[in-house]
């Protein structure tokens, strides 16, 4: 058997301002963006850069129930992990177009790890490799 997570659905508010989110200050593709004429609601799919595996399928609310959702699907945990390889590197351009960290970097053992909260508030981490800035800077990268 072999099997894997295709799309996670993200709850969003807007297609386009999340699609303008996720494809300008994260850099992510647009993978989809379909009409479906007898749902009216659109097939949007975004995926990180240079990822081939699991990718978002943003999905507007639809109904006021789904909408209390929108930037709390998780009831405030960490929702999402963007793995990089090169934490400095993104979280510097990631600092440089808005993006709110929450949770400042540290090393662990896992790898250099920081929290940021999206366009909704769903917080998300961003991991790379364990390396401290300072071993940048010394030409230890």
């Amino acid at each position: 058997m072999n099997q894997s997570l295709l799309h996670i659905a993200l709850v969003v508010r807007d297609y386009d301002e999340a699609i303008a989110y996720y494809c300008h200050k994260l850099h992510f593709r647009l993978v989809e963006d379909t009409y479906q004429p007898e749902q009216d609601k659109r097939w949007v799919v975004v995926a990180p850069p240079g990822s081939d595996g699991c990718s978002l399928l943003l999905a507007r609310a639809s109904i006021p129930e789904q909408e209390a959702f929108i930037g709390n699907q998780t009831g405030g945990r960490v929702f999402l992990f963007l793995r990089t390889d090169d934490f400095w590197r993104d979280y510097k351009a990631m600092q440089a177009a808005g993006i709110e960290f929450v949770r400042q970097p540290k090393v662990a053992d896992y790898g250099t790890v920081a929290v940021f909260a999206d366009l909704y508030g769903n917080l998300w981490d961003l991991i790379g490799p364990a390396m401290p800035e300072n071993e940048i800077s010394n030409g230890k990268a």
